[in-house]
């Protein structure tokens, strides 16, 4: 049979798991304490005769304890909905404790009556919008500062400012009085210097390849070997090659003779040669550049 006065005893002087002994006072963390205080009237193991209010998601539910069931573990608690209208609660504890202790029922209506108000709290925090506090694990920190200190790095955001600035400079953007840092500038003037250097180096080596003028000097070389015929034939009397204008213009567009070259002897003298290499002369006719002779070796 359970005793209530020998569970206190136990569990005041010797152990209980419940307990948290502070500065301020001893408080009972077991989830059916009507008030959360250690004491004889408070404790719910030292009372076989015990109710509280407990929350589920929102919704409180009255639990009663009575000595008929400390034989059954499993239904020792006899639980009651309670319903959000507060005065509708007070009435259902009113008649399931109509015959408790008082002490105890007006313990149990003061949890209601503070659970019900931080209920309240609850639902307008949620319809506030707040910052959500977040933490950041350390090791992504340092990550994220390794990552930008690469891409500042790879950026060359310096040289970039440099040539924007430098460009300003020379477009005239800024005024002529500045004040500029004498190395910094001394340094642009010898880049500016070196540019000069290398663009005129690049404009002395530089080799052009253009399109000959092939017509020309091929129309010169023909009329230097036909005046060079025509020299050669009247020293050896070959008159009748050239023929009048005349017949040039009845023939067809091209007339062929041959002709062979004289050889010098020891004496001085000239030597014609009947057999040997023979000179091949073309006569052309064009509606533009006139009659053409062309010497063919």
């Amino acid at each position: 049979m359970q005793n209530d006065d020998v569970i206190w005893d136990v569990i005041r002087h010797h152990h209980c798991s419940y307990m948290a002994k502070i500065q301020t006072g001893n408080f009972c963390r077991n989830p059916y304490n009507v008030t959360g205080i250690c004491n004889r009237s408070s404790c719910p193991l030292a009372n076989s005769r015990y109710a509280t209010i407990r929350d589920h998601d929102g919704i409180f539910y009255l639990y009663m304890k009575t000595i008929e069931r400390a034989h059954m573990p499993n239904k020792l608690w006899e639980r009651v909905k309670l319903p959000k209208n507060y005065m509708k609660a007070l009435e259902i504890i009113d008649k399931h404790l109509e015959y408790w202790p008082k002490l105890l029922v007006r313990k149990i209506k003061q949890r209601l009556t503070k659970m019900t108000q931080y209920r309240i709290r609850m639902v307008k925090l949620s319809k506030k919008v707040r910052e959500k506090i977040m933490t950041v694990p350390r090791k992504e920190v340092k990550r994220e500062s390794r990552r930008e200190e690469k891409a500042l790095r790879a950026a060359q955001i310096e040289n970039v400012i440099e040539k924007e600035l430098l460009e300003r400079l020379n477009k005239g953007v800024y005024p002529d009085i500045c004040n500029y840092d004498e190395e910094i500038f001394n340094k642009l003037l010898d880049k500016n210097k070196e540019e000069e250097q290398e663009e005129e180096e690049e404009e002395e080596a530089e080799v052009e390849y253009v399109e000959g003028d092939y017509e020309l000097e091929e129309e010169e070389e023909l009329e230097e070997d036909i005046e060079d015929m025509g020299d050669f034939l009247k020293a050896n009397n070959f008159e009748d090659i050239e023929g009048d204008e005349d017949d040039l213009e009845e023939q067809p567009a091209k007339k062929k003779a041959y002709v062979s070259y004289p050889l010098k002897q020891d004496d001085g003298t000239e030597k014609v040669r009947r057999k040997g290499k023979k000179v091949v002369v073309e006569v052309e006719r064009d509606e533009d550049m006139g009659n053409r002779q062309h010497n063919v070796m």
